[in-house]
Formats: C-alpha cells, sequence, structure tokens
C-alpha cells in the first residue's frame, strides 16, 4: 500500500451543501381587494386623512410546502420589494409554520392598523387548514426596538394576535416569539380602522360620491346665480347712486350760479 507523500496538504472538510432556495420566491398577488383606511385625528406621527389601498394575495401549495404571500399596494407610490408584505410558510413535513421571512413587517402608511390586519388574514387562512400545526418562534429586528415607542407598538400587535414574546437577559432589543400552535393565534383587526370592502360596496360608494358631487355641483350653480343677481342690482344702484350724485351737483350748481346773479 503506497503511503502518502510527505508534506501532503490535509484533505478539505466537507461543506454544507447551500440550502434550496424557498419554492415560489416570485410569486405575485392575483387576487385583490380594495380597503378602507378610516381618517384618524392627527398626532405626532402626523395626518392620518381618510384612504384606500390595494390588498392583494396569492397562495401556492404543494405535497411539502404551502406559500401564502399578502402584499398592500398603494395607488400612485411605489414600495420596496419587502416594504408592504408578508409571507406566511408552511412546511408539512415538519408540521411548522413561519410567519414572515426573517424581517421585519414594514408597512406604509404606519400606524393605519394594516400589520395587524395582515396578521389576521394570515391567521384565518392557518386556522381553517392547520389548526394544529406549530408556530415557529421568531426573532425579532434589533431595528424595530430602537425606541420605547416602535418597540412597544410592535409588541402590542403580536401580543394582540395570540403571539408571546421573550427579551433574553431583559435587552430590549434581543426578543423572540415563543413557540406556538395556530388554534391559539386570535385572527382579528380593528374594523374601525381598517374595512374590507366587497365589489358592491365599492360600487355604492362610487355612486354616493358621484351623487355629492352632482349635488355639489347644484349648490355651486345656484351660488353663482346668487352673485351674479346680487352683482346686477348692485351695478344698478351704483349707477341710480351716480345719476343722483350728478343731479345734487347740478343742482347746487345752479343755486349757486342764481345766487350770485
Amino acid at each position: 500500500m503506497t503511503a502518502a507523500p510527505t508534506g501532503a496538504e490535509p484533505a478539505a472538510a466537507p461543506q454544507d451543501p447551500p440550502s434550496a432556495p424557498l419554492p415560489w420566491a416570485d410569486a405575485a398577488a392575483e387576487q385583490f381587494q380594495l380597503l378602507r383606511l378610516s381618517p384618524l385625528p392627527t398626532d405626532r406621527h402626523g395626518a392620518h386623512p381618510l384612504r384606500f389601498v390595494q390588498f392583494g394575495h396569492v397562495e401556492r401549495h404543494s405535497p411539502a410546502h404551502s406559500l401564502l404571500r399578502l402584499e398592500i399596494r398603494l395607488p400612485g407610490q411605489m414600495t420596496h420589494k419587502e416594504q408592504n408584505r408578508l409571507d406566511v410558510r408552511v412546511d408539512h413535513d415538519l408540521r411548522q409554520v413561519r410567519l414572515g421571512g426573517g424581517q421585519s413587517l414594514n408597512l406604509e402608511p404606519s400606524n393605519r392598523g394594516l400589520g395587524r390586519f395582515l396578521l389576521a388574514q394570515a391567521g384565518k387562512w392557518l386556522q381553517g387548514r392547520w389548526p394544529d400545526y406549530r408556530v415557529e418562534p421568531l426573532e425579532l429586528p434589533a431595528r424595530d426596538a430602537m425606541n420605547d415607542d416602535l418597540r412597544l407598538r410592535r409588541d402590542q400587535v403580536l401580543r394582540s394576535f395570540g403571539l408571546e414574546i421573550a427579551y433574553a437577559d431583559g435587552q430590549p432589543t434581543q426578543g423572540h416569539t415563543l413557540d406556538g400552535v395556530v388554534s391559539q393565534l386570535r385572527p382579528y383587526w380593528n374594523e374601525e380602522k381598517v374595512q374590507a370592502l366587497q365589489v358592491l360596496d365599492s360600487a355604492a360608494m362610487l355612486q354616493q360620491a358621484e351623487q355629492q358631487l352632482q349635488e355639489m355641483a347644484a349648490q355651486l350653480r345656484e351660488r353663482d346665480e346668487r352673485m351674479a343677481r346680487v352683482e346686477r342690482e348692485d351695478s344698478g344702484l351704483r349707477f341710480t347712486i351716480t345719476c343722483l350724485v350728478a343731479f345734487a351737483v347740478f343742482q347746487a350748481g345752479l343755486l349757486i350760479f342764481i345766487a350770485t346773479r
């Protein structure tokens, strides 16, 4: 048996194969719905006027995996690829659910109830199919805890959804959710903030808006007619006053002329 040559380099340690890419990475929303964001009082985050956004979703299934992708689209406004999106991935072999892709739920417009709405849609979808599956713990990004206001708001949304949160050694930037079960999730949201509109509801709103515009146009025409009438009357009065002044000046001049003669 031939001996290995002296000074030969040891064989390189085998490396772990790269993880396979997740399926349906480029899946785009296929079904859409209109959302009405109710106007809210102005606060330190700014004004919150009435607004309408588009809610889209798509789902994919295979024997091993399932995907639900939720998106919020803003008319006339571009957002980043990771923004306004929530992915829900299901591993059927492990009977496990993963919310999000390891990133924070970054939504625009903020503080309008959209985060709770998306989580509620995810919870309803999961509970209707796999209520006994396990919810994988999530590492909460540190950037979401850079100030107490952001951290408390994030924690309130997650806890209201049914997820418990723990912090490592009491550090507010090192948080994670605990193990859970799909059946424990609470798929509810504040319907006073976010209202999902059906096609007939949207058509009724457009019809009502059209009627209001017609009524306002009629009121404006009536106001313009009144103003035109007042302007005509005002012009007539000005002409009458001018004539009276001219006649009074003529009379005064005539009296002075007679008196001096």
